[in-house]
């Protein structure tokens, strides 16, 4: 397959790629007073940023950061996790982000895994030996980028082979897994990003990932090395559609990613309130899930701003391939693109590469893979394998366990997967791990969990009971709330990310079996579409009455109360018919993305909903505390 590069910049097909502190300082030798960091409070030039580093990197060096080592970062702010990404490697050493969003004894876990040398952060999830270096933004001493003085940089340099990051992969398969990546292909990743999206220093790139996500890394040092700006949030906090949307047009950004679910949302959002992308917004980079083509090519007919489809791993650092171009009106699957300079793309049956057009299991190779799995040997020798096919001696291969084939027109086309692996809101996903956990809870026989059939977004959970007289009638799926509910996800909250933990929860008598002898998912989500009782309560019987109607025991709110209009919104939102005005949207398969939705359709028939941001739910979960809410706020209005 033919590699496609952008603009002229570095080489990074050479035996050796531009290392990402070279790409770096040239742009603070072009750019010294261009905007580097741009945040809430302040914007801090590539001077001002490369000097306040320096300083962080000299602190870190003398507690024991250098080249083979890591630096742990567990800040709540984005902007001091950027700089301490960039002080960690001019130290020499490699960083590693914790992710606030993991339970704690999941962080625990990791923070003993990596073994960092030192801690940098103040959130509420660091470790407790972590400290802030003094400087301008921390009311400590002032360091160079003020007044020009202070520490310099470390004078000890890294080698291309010394780690650059270390990040974990959602841990698909059991304990999340740690992929090291190198200097080396940090460096030519960000030189390959910058001249495939042809980046400037007049851009400037929202900063929107999860913390503790591989995305954060395509977001900062792609923009670095080309002279660019990183705009950052105050926080971690996730933005709806709306809040993203104006802190995009305040910030002028000209380049977001988003993942494929958050794209569809902001693409809602749009066309629901007849809006277009914010004038300076040039690309949004999609990714993450298999994208259908509809939306796709709405989006391209209607929005000013392009789109960037981009597909890879964390253990080929970050993305592999890009498409740009306009979709046919004829396509029936959205490419997933051609690689990036220095990524070799190849579809293999059996280990072996097949012609173009023919479809088999991708394969990425080149020398942006990653080294491989923080201290497990025998789960890189599996995943990173040696090219027999390879004119390079020593080459290495990934085997993505995606099916896929090579188009007409040279693009790699997404079919599907080899296993049973799923992707959950942009995180990699077995579900036998989530099954396992489940059935470890007393009183489950069996289980098998997969997502809902019409978003993909949140995971649904099917269990027999171990106690026969507990289980419904044959054929019916009978939803689980209150205390049968929460005895099931409790210990799932305790030893799993968010994501992964199922929110809808259905008890079935047994697990239907296809022709082939596997579980028949689609017959469980027939099974659960049917129109039998309002969801069981602790103690409640677990059948339905004959004929009884869908609403039953669910109190109904009087006509033309504002109550109404609520109920009927989180009803529709997440698909719960029978839901009540005092259920709990996140005890019914609620998260972040349905969040977004049900306040854009709350801001399209309620005044009072303006400016209401999607966190308002956390502390109004129920449609009758938010339909008072909004009552509140239109009493307050002038």
């Amino acid at each position: 397959m033919t590699d496609v590069s952008g603009p002229e910049g570095p080489d990074v097909s050479g035996p050796e790629g531009p290392d990402v502190l070279d790409l770096w300082d040239r742009s603070v030798r072009d750019l010294a007073t261009g905007p580097a960091l741009v945040t809430p409070d302040r914007v801090l030039s590539y001077g001002e940023a490369d000097r306040l580093t320096d300083a962080w990197a000299a602190d870190l060096a003398e507690r024991g950061a250098g080249p083979g080592e890591l630096v742990g970062l567990a800040f709540g702010d984005p902007a001091r996790t950027v700089l301490g990404m960039l002080a960690a490697l001019k130290a020499g050493a490699g960083f590693t982000v914790l992710d606030d969003r993991l339970p704690p004894a999941a962080r625990a876990e990791l923070v003993r895994r990596t073994a960092a040398v030192v801690w940098l952060g103040d959130g509420s999830h660091a470790p407790r030996a972590a400290y802030v270096p003094a400087g301008p933004d921390h009311g400590g001493a002032v360091v160079r980028g003020t007044d020009g003085t202070g520490p310099a940089r470390p004078a000890q340099r890294a080698g291309g082979s010394d780690v650059a990051y270390v990040l974990f992969t959602s841990g698909s398969t059991g304990r999340p897994k740690g992929t090291v990546v190198e200097r080396d292909a940090l460096g030519r990743f960000a030189a390959a990003v910058a001249a495939r999206l042809e980046l400037t220093p007049r851009d400037r790139w929202l900063q929107v990932a999860s913390l503790g996500f591989d995305v954060l890394i395509e977001e900062v040092f792609p923009a670095f090395a080309a002279g660019a700006a990183v705009v950052c949030r105050k926080d971690t906090r996730a933005l709806d559609a709306e809040e993203l949307h104006v802190a995009m047009a305040r910030t002028r950004t000209t380049v977001v990613e988003l993942s494929t679910q958050y794209w569809l949302e902001y693409a809602r959002w749009l066309d629901a309130s007849g809006t277009t992308t914010p004038a300076a917004l040039r690309t949004v980079v999609v990714g993450g899930e298999r994208m259908d083509p509809g939306p796709y090519r709405a989006w391209q007919a209607r929005q000013p701003a392009g789109l960037a489809h981009v597909y890879g791993l964390t253990e080929c650092t970050v993305s592999s391939t890009f498409y740009t171009g306009l979709l046919p009106s004829d396509a029936e699957e959205v490419p997933l693109g051609t690689p990036l300079q220095g990524v070799d793309v190849t579809v293999r049956r059996e280990g072996r590469p097949v012609p173009d057009g023919e479809s088999g299991e991708i394969h990425i190779g080149g020398p942006l893979l990653a080294r491989g799995f923080l201290d497990d040997e025998d789960a890189t020798a599996r995943r990173f394998v040696p090219d027999p096919y390879a004119a390079e001696p020593g080459a290495r291969l990934y085997a993505t366990g995606d099916l896929g084939r090579i188009d007409a027109d040279g693009q790699l086309v997404f079919i599907g997967r080899v296993d049973d692996q799923v992707k959950i809101r942009g995180h990699r996903l077995e579900p036998a791990r989530v099954e396992r956990a489940l059935c470890d809870v007393a009183g489950v026989d069996q289980t098998v969990v997969f997502p809902d059939p019409d978003t993909g977004t949140v995971l649904w959970a099917f269990v027999v009971p171990a106690d026969p007289a507990a289980a419904p009638l044959p054929g019916e799926a009978v939803r689980l709330t209150g205390a049968d509910r929460d005895a099931l996800v409790a210990p799932l909250e305790a030893q799993l990310p968010d994501w992964a933990v199922p929110r809808v929860l259905y008890r079935v008598a047994v697990l239907p079996k296809n022709p082939h002898g596997k579980v028949d998912k689609r017959q469980l989500a027939t099974w659960a579409a049917a129109p039998v009782q309002a969801p069981v309560q602790a103690g409640s019987p677990a059948g339905r009455t004959p004929g009884a109607p869908l609403s039953q025991g669910v109190a109904e709110p009087s006509p033309g109360e504002p109550l109404d209009s609520v109920l009927v919104l989180f009803r529709e939102v997440l698909g719960a018919p029978w839901l009540g005005p005092d259920d709990n949207f996140f005890d019914h398969g609620g998260q972040s993305l349905l969040a977004m939705r049900l306040l854009a359709r709350l801001r399209e028939s309620h005044p009072a909903a303006a400016g209401l941001r999607a966190s308002a739910l956390f502390t109004s979960p129920t449609p009758r505390l938010l339909a008072g809410a909004l009552g509140e706020r239109a009493t307050a209005r002038p």
